[in-house]
């Protein structure tokens, strides 16, 4: 999964709940150095009986927005609608020579 393009993270979830799978795999896809790097990461862990879904909200370094509801995708969705943004921000950057 490409990462160097996003700046925010945040995260919702339950993480006894086995509809979170795919927001648990996320995070573990983020590589360690990230803060370092400049990305804000943030999880909210909700209570063990909550009902409510679990989210993920992406911010790009070009100021794409992208809300995901978690709970009903699998985390190659995620990373598909991830990586589709993030090569076409990769090949701007080629294209401008940065």
């Amino acid at each position: 999964m490409i990462t160097r393009f996003l700046t925010d993270v945040r995260l919702k979830f339950n993480p006894f709940s086995p509809r979170s799978k795919s927001a648990r795999l996320f995070l573990s896809l983020i590589p360690p150095s990230a803060r370092v790097d400049g990305m804000k990461i943030e999880s909210k862990m909700l209570p063990r009986h909550s009902k409510e879904p679990a989210s993920l909200a992406l911010k790009f370094k070009d100021g794409k927005e992208m809300d995901l509801e978690l709970d009903k995708m699998r985390i190659t969705e995620v990373m598909e609608r991830v990586d589709r943004h993030s090569r076409l921000l990769a090949r701007k950057e080629e294209l401008l020579g940065n």
